[in-house]
């Protein structure tokens, strides 16, 4: 997971599957909460028909968005293309992927008039893990997802976020020794 996000272990739903586990993220990015999403692994070793394997993972994702998309007609395409290419990033292949994005347009009128108008964009996508042992990349993958949906730019796999340990401060000078 890039650093940006924060996840945590939820209890999973009982009733869908013999086996489950879920976890709750939020996305920070400068100082402030961009999106969130919940993540959920189902397992049936028997399998289930409409999943097409036997695991299925199903996410939700959360987002506020600028007050510009309340009226963009192409929201649900931008918003699969960020499920899809979250997982092309990740190389995690899925079958019997869906996803369906929902915008909610947020007014406040009398004494909530002061609150600014918001638009929120929910996406629920859920899709069958082609490849079990790559379970991870799934799970990345949902990471990707929910900083796509709160605006953070795309990061390959292959490059890891540096995070920095400390403010920024002078720098020093170091001895540079050269060979011949």
């Amino acid at each position: 997971m890039r650093p940006e996000v924060s996840w945590q272990e939820i209890p999973a739903p009982a009733q869908l599957a013999p086996f489950s586990f879920a976890a709750s993220a939020d996305v920070e990015f400068q100082g402030e909460d961009v999106a969130s999403g919940r993540f959920i692994l189902l397992h049936d070793p028997a399998g289930q028909e409409n999943w097409d394997g036997q695991f299925r993972i199903v996410t939700l994702v959360n987002a506020q968005l600028e007050p510009e998309f309340a009226t963009e007609a192409m929201l649900g395409d931008v918003a699969w293309s960020w499920v899809t290419e979250s997982l092309e990033l990740n190389d995690a292949q899925a079958l019997q992927l869906g996803c369906t994005v929902t915008r909610v347009v947020s007014q406040s009128y009398g004494s909530l008039a002061i609150r600014p108008s918001s638009v929120d964009a929910e996406l629920r996508a859920s899709w069958t893990p082609e490849d079990p042992q790559q379970l991870a990349a799934h799970f990345a993958a949902w990471g990707s997802l929910m900083c796509a949906a709160g605006g953070l730019p795309p990061l390959p796999v292959e490059v890891s976020p540096l995070t920095p340990t400390h403010r920024a401060r002078s720098p020093r000078c170091q001895e540079v020794t050269s060979s011949p």
